[in-house]
């Protein structure tokens, strides 16, 4: 039973490669040492943002991956190529989308309807809509911080206030960090009507409970609150964590719940621009038919095959992309231990994103510090909200020597210094 309280219904047409061509979710396929052997001018002649904007210097700040492409997707774009299929996206290739997501959310327990599930650009176009259709000009949005950058900026640009309400570092809440309930009830009393939940949450990494999700539901029951659920991250769970969607828990939530979700993060798509929306609430999906055409429009056909293709038979790539950023992980938690202890940490549960607080060594701008000492690329923590001054957003999703050599560069930067 999904959301809607209605079953399935059948998928007509597919459109994507067999299973014989692309190989299946079973064979493994990444392939660490050669992901370990990949230098900076190897990435920067690949001739992403993350490492041409910065030349030589190491990329730690948009949020993508360097582990390529898994080779189902590979060679899915190269026979869409091939075939010349990179027209307009048709209604077919929707489907195939939604059907495709719908399985993949069967690793959280999730049965949703495919019917439920529409694609978009990129989440944040959901996002846009979400604003433009739901919260309307005039209204506030309950934005946890540190968060997303784009969650604090694009809000006003359709005329809505943002409030920021600080997450709490809290050693005994469940991996280190809470909401404020008490101030996400003060903003929704004051009559705030919308919420962005980011779960994993960027970038902190904390995974949020089911506890912890039901609690902000019955405030949002209370005061007639939408959530918007940002689950492009969820793939990335560890410690024996699980990822629970919003929508899923209850047919409360699956009303409130506007839920937005991409492989664009889990497979390093995200020039494709192919994400989906998931509508539990049959009044947005209603809206969506009727308002959201052109957002649907713009998503792009190849990233609908290389999407539908991560899905149906990329699953055992993925699980050896989690693997290694496991290993990352260990680094990065082995480092903030010994050399980097002074630095406020906490080891994150979900996503490949660590938040590293540096103003207890009186780092005011830690992330132009480090470009400038230590030729290393971060995200400036203020861009993530006010609570940001002295932080900054690392992206850990590299090559392990390359993560090593970051770590040993901002560990040298301060000695040199003197702050550690």
């Amino acid at each position: 039973m999904n959301g809607t309280g209605t079953q399935a219904p059948a998928i007509i047409g597919t459109l994507a490669p067999a299973a014989s061509d692309l190989g299946t979710d079973t064979e493994p396929c990444f392939d660490a040492a050669r992901i370990d052997a990949e230098s900076i001018g190897e990435l920067e002649r690949i001739g992403s943002d993350k490492w041409t904007r910065h030349p030589g210097c190491i990329g730690a700040f948009i949020a993508e991956m360097d582990y390529g492409l898994a080779p189902c997707v590979a060679e899915a774009i190269g026979q869409a190529v091939a075939r010349g299929a990179l027209g307009y996206i048709p209604d077919p290739w929707k489907r195939e989308v939604a059907r495709s997501c719908a399985a993949w959310q069967l690793r959280y327990g999730w049965n949703v309807n495919p019917a439920c599930i529409r694609p978009v650009p990129d989440v944040l176009e959901a996002f846009e809509v979400f604003l433009r259709e739901i919260v309307r000009p005039g209204n506030g949005i309950v934005v946890p911080t540190p968060a997303y950058m784009p969650f604090l900026s694009v809000p006003r640009l359709y005329g809505v206030d943002v409030i920021e309400v600080p997450m709490l570092r809290d050693d005994a809440a469940d991996g280190g960090w809470a909401f404020d309930f008490d101030a996400i009830e003060r903003a929704f009393a004051a009559g705030c009507r919308a919420f962005v939940l980011c779960n994993p949450h960027n970038p902190i990494g904390k995974v949020l409970t089911r506890d912890e999700m039901l609690r902000l539901s019955d405030l949002a029951a209370r005061h007639d609150v939408r959530v918007f659920s940002d689950e492009i991250h969820a793939p990335f769970v560890y410690r024996g964590r699980t990822h629970v969607p919003f929508a899923s828990i209850d047919e409360r939530t699956a009303m409130q719940a506007f839920t937005s979700t991409s492989a664009s993060k889990s497979f390093n798509i995200p020039g494709t621009k192919c994400a989906q929306v998931i509508l539990t609430n049959p009044d947005d999906l209603a809206m969506w038919m009727r308002d959201a055409e052109w957002s649907e429009h713009q998503t792009a056909t190849i990233g609908a095959i290389a999407t539908t293709a991560a899905y149906d038979h990329g699953g055992a790539w993925f699980d050896g992309v989690l693997a290694y950023i496991e290993r990352n992980i260990a680094l990065v938690n082995e480092r903030m231990r010994t050399d980097l202890a002074k630095v406020g940490y906490v080891e994150p549960q979900g996503t490949y994103i660590a938040w590293l607080d540096f103003s207890p060594l009186g780092l005011d701008d830690p992330a132009g510090y480090f470009l400038e000492k230590a030729r290393v690329a971060l995200t400036d923590g203020r861009e993530c909200g006010r609570v940001g001054a002295g932080c900054v957003r690392m992206n850990f999703a590299m090559p392990y020597p390359l993560l090593a050599e970051c770590l040993d560069r901002m560990t040298a930067a301060l000695r040199a210094d003197g702050l550690i």
